[in-house]
């Protein structure tokens, strides 16, 4: 069987915080999608490690440490500060058939909630991390592009196995919350963003971002996914993030596309949402 090659880089993408790996060269990992029905498994990261071991034992302390989804998720996603942001990460449409990605270098404001999540699920790197990243970005863990979970709300519903990555939470964090009802990927013109993607009714509760304030603060937890909610006919958010309380308050970890930062940063919390529409809160299981 010929393999499709992806350039992925997994342990070698754990220098997170520096912008020199292209200078190490890049290795590739193979995978197919026939394989991974198979519950293919990748266990050469020797290799990656060997470069770099300091983050890679770090990352498996943390792993294998029992300890609360918001003490990990606060961990795993600030081995992610600085990390490049580039847009359109995964590969697939209605045309092309879906691969299997994994590429810790460049991030879009989704696949670094992917990645997070599928870290936070994971209790050895090298053993459950890819049966855990397909399990977080595809229902029922099918490498398939209409599977994949292409709306943040996705992430709240269970798919045909039973499996769901987060509790919406959004309506119990303050009195103030808004629902409404969207017919997800149906434009205003009547066509569709996702070719091939049937369109779904489904209602979305959001706190607006003027009834932000200290209370609905004080009630998010450490490693909350937050969507960044909109009134664009047919989308849920335009926007991913995790709220985290810092040092200095609380920030909005996410990987930006604002042209001054191009990467995953903080954010002071409040100044980034209280101007926008308003946000979701999804809660990891």
């Amino acid at each position: 069987m010929k393999l499709k090659v992806l350039p992925i880089s997994l342990l070698t993408a754990l220098l997170f915080s520096t912008s020199n790996y292209a200078a190490l060269g890049e290795h590739d990992v193979n995978f197919d999608n026939d394989a991974l029905t198979h519950k293919h498994k990748v266990r050469d990261f020797k290799f990656y490690a060997s470069l770099y071991e300091k983050k890679s034992n770090k990352l498996d302390r943390i792993l294998q440490r029992n300890q609360s989804n918001q003490k990990k998720i606060k961990a795993i996603s600030k081995l992610f500060l600085n990390s490049s942001y580039v847009k359109n990460r995964l590969i697939g449409s209605d045309i092309e058939k879906e691969r299997f990605v994994a590429d810790f270098r460049a991030l879009d404001c989704f696949t670094f909630l992917d990645y997070v999540e599928a870290l936070r699920k994971s209790y050895d790197f090298s053993y459950d991390f890819s049966d855990n990243l397909i399990n977080t970005r595809y229902k029922n863990s099918e490498v398939d592009f209409l599977l994949r979970k292409h709306f943040f709300s996705d992430w709240t519903y269970a798919d045909d196995n039973g499996d769901r990555n987060a509790e919406d939470v959004t309506e119990y964090l303050t009195d103030n919350t808004k629902t409404i009802q969207k017919e997800l990927n149906q434009k205003e013109d009547g066509g569709t963003y996702i070719a091939g993607l049937a369109i779904t009714s489904r209602k979305i509760t959001y706190i607006p971002g003027y009834s932000i304030d200290n209370s609905v603060v004080n009630n998010l937890k450490n490693g909350d996914y937050i969507g960044i909610y909109t009134n664009i006919k047919g989308l849920d958010v335009t926007h991913t993030g995790i709220f985290i309380r810092g040092k200095n308050g609380p920030v909005y970890r996410n990987a930006s596309s604002i042209s001054k930062n191009m990467k995953v940063v903080d954010t002071p919390f409040l100044e980034y949402v209280q101007d926008k529409p308003g946000i979701v809160v999804y809660r990891a299981l």
